[in-house]
């Protein structure tokens, strides 16, 4: 299977969880970019942020058009994210690659045992 199909399937499903679920785009993303595309992992996580941002904006507008967007609490949680998801990745430019995927995974399983 070449590259691009593989991406666009990556992308298709990682679309349908967002859109469906509101969510765990990264979750889904990131692994494929690494293990199916062959990405290093801190540019994986990069284009995950990418990724997950366009496609939560997209499932963003069905969901405020039906009103069910609560647009205060999100707004608050999106702020309080700014500061620590700029200190995070540039602290994810100097760390191994290996320890970035093994955090992944940590954080994966836990959120899944959760």
């Amino acid at each position: 299977m070449t590259a691009l199909i593989l991406a666009l399937v990556a992308g298709a499903v990682v679309g349908l969880a967002l859109g469906g679920l509101g969510g765990g785009g990264g979750v889904l993303a990131v692994p494929a970019l690494i293990y199916l595309l062959h990405v290093t992992p801190a540019e994986a996580t990069t284009a995950g942020l990418v990724i997950v941002s366009l496609t939560s904006v997209t499932a963003l507008t069905g969901h405020a058009r039906d009103g069910n967007v609560a647009w205060p609490t999100g707004l608050l949680f999106a702020l309080a994210g700014i500061v620590p998801a700029v200190i995070a990745g540039a602290a994810a430019t100097r760390l191994p690659e290996t320890a970035l995927t093994v955090a992944f995974a940590v954080i994966a399983a836990l959120a899944a045992l959760r």
